[in-house]
């Protein structure tokens, strides 16, 4: 990770094509085209190695969440279920619905914790969304499990997960929704682009009309297009899809290099008394793309991170402090934040997160350290690394 360090001659060959036919937006222009269809063809690459009936792409990560609830009905004063560890975007798309985003704590996972889900649920809740954050997942069958219980949808952020599996079933796949982002720094990239994936036909019918300013998208002459209901766009160029079909194709290459040096860096780690790895479900396999582990303590934690920094070992996070990723930063959310004013059911019905309780969280986002796996890395370079880390935990410890 990210498919943006092995930029080839694919990648330029997609592009190439669609700047020849001067075709740069999805829709429309058809007898210019010769022949090229990005987007479409993304898509239907997309539904393959996903394994689901239908994929549809837009302009982000981001945009796919948004898209996503509103495909599904989700809008003013419905709850969706999220975790205190994600990126902001997940607060972002529920809100922009006018829906209430309500953070819950996750486990030694790092992903939503299934009992403090039951907890949540009242009679507005609609979704719970767990996030696969660092490339695993959450435990899916408790999650499938409570939504059935309680008539609630499963939207999957996969965002950051992409190769992912969960009982040989592609992460994304499992829920009613996917999500995954194709944003610069992401398992494969379009530059910017997201998708979301879904086994039901009305949410995609629903998908690519809301993305593309209620078009219906029936018949040739797009000028003559209906509009059944509202929408907004959210649509992808061409060019990106043109990465994205590239890298689509290089993605199971992409994934071996990032096992292969996932696997080197764990096997040092493991020797390490007082290093646990985060758990991923039984029958779950990550896409390799974070290695992460817990200290015995946040002090610990805090010291280990500072000295992997000064020792050269870059790319290793501790999100407990960090600004986009943990509640504990999301100010703007906590204070209501906003350059204009947010309607008044949503003021009202946002829970007061800067008094939440969240100690749960904090015990397992507090120890862990994060480390990001490069595809560029050559061999020699994985196995210094694997040393000069355990090194330098061993003295922490």
């Amino acid at each position: 990770m990210p498919g943006f360090e092995l930029f080839g001659e694919q990648e330029k060959k997609q592009v190439q094509d669609v700047l020849d036919s001067g075709v740069l937006m999805r829709y429309g222009f058809d007898g210019m085209r010769n022949g090229h269809w990005k987007a479409k063809e993304l898509e239907a690459a997309l539904e393959r190695r996903m394994k689901t009936e239908y994929v549809h792409l837009v302009s982000s990560g981001t945009a796919a969440l948004t898209v996503a609830l509103a495909s599904a009905g989700v809008g003013a004063g419905d709850e969706v279920i999220m975790p205190t560890f994600t990126f902001v975007a997940s607060f972002e798309s529920i809100l922009a619905l006018g829906a209430i985003p309500i953070l819950v704590d996750v486990d030694d996972t790092l992903t939503l914790d299934p009992k403090a889900v039951a907890t949540a649920i009242t009679k507005r809740t609609k979704v719970v969304m767990p996030v696969h954050m660092c490339g695993s997942m959450a435990d899916l069958t408790a999650l499938q499990s409570i939504c059935k219980e309680h008539g609630l949808l499963l939207l999957e952020d996969a965002c950051q997960a992409i190769g992912g599996s969960y009982n040989g079933k592609p992460l994304g796949s499992i829920g009613d929704l996917g999500c995954f982002s194709f944003d610069y720094v992401k398992t494969i990239t379009c530059g910017e682009g997201g998708a979301l994936i879904t086994n039901t036909k009305s949410f995609y019918e629903n998908a690519h009309k809301y993305s593309d300013h209620g078009h219906d998208h029936i018949g040739n002459d797009r000028g003559a297009e209906a509009h059944p209901f509202l929408g907004y766009n959210f649509r992808i160029s061409e060019l990106n899809a043109a990465v994205g079909l590239a890298q689509i194709d290089r993605l199971d290459d992409f994934l071996e290099i990032q096992k292969r040096n996932y696997t080197i860096l764990r096997e040092a780690l493991s020797e390490i008394p007082g290093i646990v790895f985060r758990r991923v479900p039984e029958g779950g396999e990550e896409n390799y793309s974070f290695l992460n582990f817990f200290l015995p303590s946040e002090e610990v934690a805090r010291k280990t991170h500072a000295a992997l920094g000064q020792n050269g070992v870059d790319g290793c996070f501790y999100w407990f402090d960090n600004n986009w990723h943990y509640y504990r930063r999301w100010e703007h959310l906590t204070q209501k934040k906003s350059l204009g004013k947010l309607p008044e059911d949503v003021l009202e019905s946002l829970p007061d997160d800067s008094k939440s309780d969240f100690s749960a969280s904090d015990r397992w986002v507090g120890r862990n350290i994060s480390c990001l796996i490069k595809l560029s890395w050559t061999i020699e370079e994985v196995q210094q690394r694997a040393q000069r880390m355990a090194a330098t935990i061993q003295s922490q410890l």
